[in-house]
């Protein structure tokens, strides 16, 4: 497990383009142009431009001087970064104005021992062009800690309209304790998720949240662990029942236990008895506009992520996923016909050592599976019964060498003659190893609407957009 827990921790830092040139070549002008662009058609233009000024500026003067140019590149940075900056009162002791003021009492809080396990892909001076529209969005901001809410406009697929806590207060988590799930002490994770009122969540420290009983949240709440190294490891962990408008970010969740049999806390004004939880990293029940993106889980006594009872309008996105039997469920079961309108979007996800199957296993529903990479399965990769609709786009489906364990999909406990009607379709997708997908279904147009939301990329890509999945070291002042 050491080597899992440590999954999303970089080896080094990402290399970054000097504001500190005496003159602008040809290409130095390509390099400062790349770096302050997070969009591929804007740098091309933009290197167009630069190039042409450089070569007029050469014919008249012989030189160009960078100082002037890299100034109005840091202005407009800064111009945006102010804009960009929220003002929050504090919402109690554990609220803060800005983040920037808890990142800055974060001593070195990743050290070498933990960053040393994961090797990040080093995409040279130009580090934001992935092709993964959500890393795009923000992660090419330095200054992210003081825009951390921006993470919230950065959505893509199913779950895109999951705002959290965006329009709330910071709360800072600074106890990782749990002792009382009924009375939870201000300043721990549980009180934080419990509260009414919108709270985007962060931590003021590394910590490991060993929980009592489920971490039951309430709606509009946003869990950042960007900036810190937090695991909720060895106990009960998240639950999300009948909410809407959650986002889970940036954390180690692993080694999760059943717990249950008690009382625990629900909000400020409720608590009552919980029965036996299966030890999920993170339950969906009933919820809505859920989206978990960068979190690194593994090994637990049931799912890493399920969602079922009706839960919908999810994004499940840039998770790395190791060490563990039965991956995600997707649909309560074959009779329960409210899921038929689930929603959900799998994308930018590292399906990785040690897993077996149900990546995912669905049921009814609509299930867009798309620029995934998928380097370990023991049995299967997707799996459905009950008319799933599945539509595969983009992935890299790489086999392992067990050759009775080739196949990519499975239809679980069902007739060849039920399954051929329904609609799972490869499209795109690299098969390596000898992999395969079997497809079914006549290909109805508004069945794979429903299942489609938002355009895959090459397969080709895949490797750069999921290089970075799961929790990342992210540093103030440095691009994350």
């Amino acid at each position: 497990m050491a080597r899992d827990l440590k999954k999303g921790i970089s080896e080094g830092e990402r290399e970054t383009v000097s504001d500190e040139r005496k003159f602008l070549s040809t290409e130095e002008a390509e390099k400062v142009t790349m770096a302050v662009s997070n969009n591929w058609a804007f740098a091309s233009l933009a290197l167009l431009f630069l190039l042409l000024v450089a070569a007029m500026a050469t014919v008249r003067t012989g030189n160009v001087s960078s100082n002037v140019e890299t100034e109005k590149v840091q202005s407009s940075k800064n111009s945006t970064m102010a804009a960009r900056s929220e003002e929050v009162e504090p919402l109690n002791e554990h609220a803060v104005p800005d983040p920037e003021a808890v990142a800055a009492e974060v001593e070195s809080i990743i050290d070498m021992n933990i960053r040393n396990v994961t090797e990040r892909r080093k995409l040279g001076f130009f580090t934001c062009g992935t092709g993964n529209p959500i890393d795009d969005c923000w992660r090419c901001d330095p200054n992210w800690q003081k825009n951390r809410k921006k993470l919230a406009d950065c959505g893509i697929g199913f779950g895109r309209n999951a705002i959290g806590g965006r329009d709330g207060r910071f709360y800072v988590v600074t106890d990782p304790n749990d002792d009382d799930p009924v009375n939870p002490k201000p300043g721990t994770l549980r009180h934080a998720v419990i509260q009414d009122e919108p709270l985007w969540i962060v931590f003021k420290r590394d910590m490991v949240i060993r929980l009592k009983q489920e971490l039951i949240m309430n709606s509009f709440k946003t869990i950042d662990g960007r900036g810190v190294n937090v695991h909720i490891a060895n106990g009960a962990c998240i639950t999300i029942q009948y909410v809407t408008n959650v986002i889970i970010h940036g954390l180690h969740i692993h080694d999760c236990k059943p717990t249950g049999n008690a009382m625990v806390r629900s909000s400020p004004s409720h608590f009552g008895w919980r029965t036996m939880a299966d030890g999920d990293a993170i339950s969906i029940f009933g919820s809505s506009h859920i989206w978990v993106d960068h979190n690194s889980l593994s090994n637990c006594a049931d799912g890493l992520v399920d969602a079922v009872m009706g839960s919908t309008a999810i994004t499940i996105s840039n998770n790395h996923m190791t060490h563990h039997n039965e991956v995600m469920l997707l649909g309560h079961s074959d009779s329960y016909t409210r899921d038929k309108q689930m929603q959900v979007t799998i994308a930018y996800n590292h399906f990785g050592e040690g897993l077996i199957q149900r990546m995912p296993r669905c049921r009814h529903g609509y299930f867009h599976v798309v620029n995934n990479d998928y380097t370990h399965w023991e049995m299967y990769a997707i799996g459905g019964s009950a008319n799933p609709t599945i539509n595969s786009q983009g992935n890299r489906y790489a086999a392992p060498t067990n050759p009775f364990a080739k196949e990519v999909t499975k239809r679980v406990d069902t007739a060849e003659g039920q399954w051929k009607s329904w609609n799972w379709r490869s499209e795109g997708d690299l098969l390596l190893n000898g992999a395969y997908f079997t497809p079914s279904g006549a290909g109805a147009s508004a069945s794979y609407a429903r299942a489609s939301s938002l355009g895959a990329k090459s397969s080709s890509m895949v490797g750069a957009m999921t290089s970075n999945a799961g929790s990342l070291p992210c540093r103030r002042g440095k691009q994350c």
